[in-house]
């Protein structure tokens, strides 16, 4: 990035691999491949810091029931590791 207004990117997983998470393994399988990424390509994350995850998982958990109704999704009441993958994607890339 060379521009100073650029900004980084999300975690390299595609959205259909976390809509097919279902179960602990899958979740595990998602960050598995976010880990990877991040190693290969640090600086490309918008928040590749701890610190900047966490404040932007944060937000992200927050603002996930409009994520899903603004798709015209019904949030679940008892989200799941689906959910959770999703926030930590959305977290990996939130400006």
């Amino acid at each position: 990035m060379t521009d100073g207004y650029e900004t980084g990117r999300h975690a390299a997983v595609a959205p259909a691999e976390v809509a097919r998470v279902r179960t602990a393994d899958d979740a595990a399988d998602v960050i598995g491949r976010m880990l990877a990424d991040l190693r290969a390509h640090p600086e490309a994350w918008e928040n590749h810091t701890l610190e900047s995850f966490l404040e932007a998982a944060q937000e992200s958990v927050r603002s996930l029931p409009g994520y899903y109704r603004n798709r015209g999704e019904t949030y679940p009441s008892r989200p799941g590791w689906r959910q959770f993958t999703e926030v930590l994607v959305m977290a990996s890339g939130l400006e």
